[in-house]
């Protein structure tokens, strides 16, 4: 009987630990945030300049959620984010990403 009660313990414990992992689902801003810090990290970017990529990448990831984008908006949004990352950064920095193209990639699409 103590051991099925156990079991029974254990077999919550773990239920409800995979439940809350689920519910931590992230929001534009995190995600925005997430990414310039990434960027400010790789690049070794100011405060005032990760706080501008927050918000542009916020902004990426709230237009991401609309469910009527087409492709043809999305290859859009991923051009113009390139255009300001590329407005946004010295020559330097530029090449610095560049060559690091999957987190390049994630930064623009």
């Amino acid at each position: 009987m103590k051991k099925l009660i156990a079991a029974l313990t254990l077999l919550l414990a773990f239920t409800i630990n995979a439940n809350a992992q689920d519910k931590k689902s992230s929001t534009p801003t995190d995600k925005g945030l997430k990414e310039a810090t990434e960027l400010s990290q790789f690049l070794g970017l100011n405060d005032t300049q990760k706080a501008d990529f927050a918000r542009l990448f916020e902004m990426k990831h709230k237009t991401m959620t609309e469910t009527a984008l087409s492709e043809e908006r999305k290859k859009e949004l991923a051009r113009v984010i390139e255009a300001k990352i590329r407005a946004s950064l010295d020559g330097n920095q530029m090449d610095k990403l560049e060559k690091n193209t999957e987190l390049f990639k994630k930064l623009v699409n």
